[in-house]
């Protein structure tokens, strides 16, 4: 486990092999081998772990890092559980570049397992190459999260691209035993941010009960700083303390902010994990 806490003011930077995250109450900014992250993750209160898990790792090679957000249903050790189940597949397959058999494979273990009988959950995976800026990644059910190109100055939805597809695919995790799990590719270039959320974001409510939605959404992402990844987290954040006024959270709340960074040479180091 990393010894740095989880409200760290200085970056963590992960470096071979290192995984890091869990579902517990979290503030603080990484950098991962061509990234520089914010992490912030707010369990409903009074709980200091949630139904959000979330992870950051490294491969071995110390080059392509992934990045997963995940919205399990239920709460206490069953969510805590599942957190395990997704460090353990992450671990197992942090050398493959190729994440669509993790998906499933996490897929079908909450089906096979008894502790997990009825449980299912939404999932956003990333794997990044901090050589080339190259990105891949698997939506499993989830929000979609959001894209900022620096050159063009405009905010986009990072969908899958699979028009073809005439199977069942993509389904949250743990519905049907063997259900396949596509991947898309794109390419950051310098500047860009990608912000992964939970729901608990973009179905926060108001004091009327209205909820924010994605429109709402969107157009608080036109007035985010764009300079750091914490900057524009943080004023998220506000923006949605903000929306909902003196209306208390009525969910887990987990934002997760991407920023392409020169890539730094890899020392070797043992194995860290949570």
């Amino acid at each position: 486990m990393s010894s740095r806490p989880l409200n760290s003011i200085e970056p963590d930077r992960l470096y071979c092999r290192e995984l890091r995250g869990g579902n517990q109450r979290a503030n603080y900014s990484a950098e991962l081998p061509g990234l520089e992250c914010w992490v912030s993750c707010r369990p409903l209160r009074p709980s200091t772990k949630g139904g959000d898990v979330y992870y950051l790792s490294v491969c071995s090679q110390g080059s392509i890092s992934r990045i997963t957000l995940a919205d399990v249903a239920g709460h206490g050790d069953v969510v805590s559980a599942a957190a395990m189940r997704l460090r353990d597949a992450l671990r197992e397959h942090s050398d493959d570049w190729d994440q669509t058999l993790l998906i499933q494979k996490l897929s079908d273990t909450f089906l096979n397992t008894k502790q997990s009988a009825g449980q299912y959950a939404t999932a956003f995976v990333i794997g990044y190459s901090g050589s080339s800026g190259e990105l891949v990644f698997t939506n499993a059910g989830h929000p979609l999260p959001v894209w900022y190109r620096a050159a063009t100055q405009q905010w986009l939805l990072i969908e899958d691209q699979t028009p073809w597809s005439k199977s069942i695919t993509n389904l949250p995790l743990g519905l049907i035993v063997g259900t396949p799990y596509t991947q898309t590719g794109l390419e950051l270039a310098e500047g860009d941010l990608v912000i992964l959320y939970t729901d608990g974001i973009s179905e926060a409510e108001g004091v009327s009960g209205t909820q924010l939605g994605m429109n709402g959404l969107v157009e608080i992402l036109k007035t985010l700083p764009v300079s750091s990844p914490a900057e524009a987290g943080r004023a998220l954040i506000a923006s949605i303390e903000k929306y909902r006024g003196s209306a208390p959270a009525q969910d887990d709340e987990t934002v997760i902010v991407l920023r392409r960074s020169a890539m730094r040479p890899a020392p070797v180091s043992g194995q860290a994990s949570v």
